[in-house]
């Protein structure tokens, strides 16, 4: 929304014979913000899921036939662990509820629902969604504060030659 009539008005600031370099120095600048953004998404979706991922996983595990103990020592899981299961797709609910041999001891459908392929995202999905209102509430912000800065630049007139 923002890149091309600021790189418009950059590129049009600038001497012919300085292009060359201040267009490698802009795309530096937005390959790096790129980068930077990616680290600032993940860091707000953890912040976003920290919240209330605990809570989900603690009461659907409890739903389950989970004992309170040991669901609330795996809702203790980081967030990030948490995040990069959903990514890949992965249950990790029965790998983090082996050693406490809880599922050996819950009827045969509890344990096939807590394994499945369902229950996991299901029950992650609230504070996921939570993670991404927050991730784009940023998001939106940052873009106001973009569309300021970039109103706030001013107009070059046209027919007004660029600095020579």
């Amino acid at each position: 929304m923002f890149a091309a009539p600021n790189t418009s008005a950059i590129m049009g600031s600038v001497r012919p014979g300085e292009r060359g370099v201040v267009s490698g120095m802009r795309a530096t600048f937005q390959n790096s913000g790129t980068a930077l953004s990616i680290g600032v998404f993940f860091s707000l979706m953890v912040v976003g899921l920290a919240h209330s991922l605990p809570t989900a996983l603690t009461s659907g595990l409890q739903d389950q036939g989970v004992p309170h103990a040991v669901a609330s020592q795996v809702a203790v899981l980081p967030p990030v662990s948490t995040l990069f299961a959903a990514v890949l797709g992965v249950n990790p609910l029965e790998h983090l509820l082996a050693p406490s041999g809880v599922l050996t001891h819950l009827p045969p459908e509890n344990t096939a629902t807590i394994t499945g392929r369902e229950f996991f995202p299901d029950l992650i999905s609230g504070p996921f969604h939570q993670g991404l209102t927050v991730v784009f509430g940023v998001s939106v912000i940052l873009a106001l504060l973009a569309g300021i800065a970039s109103l706030a630049r001013g107009r070059i007139s046209e027919g007004s030659p660029a600095v020579s």
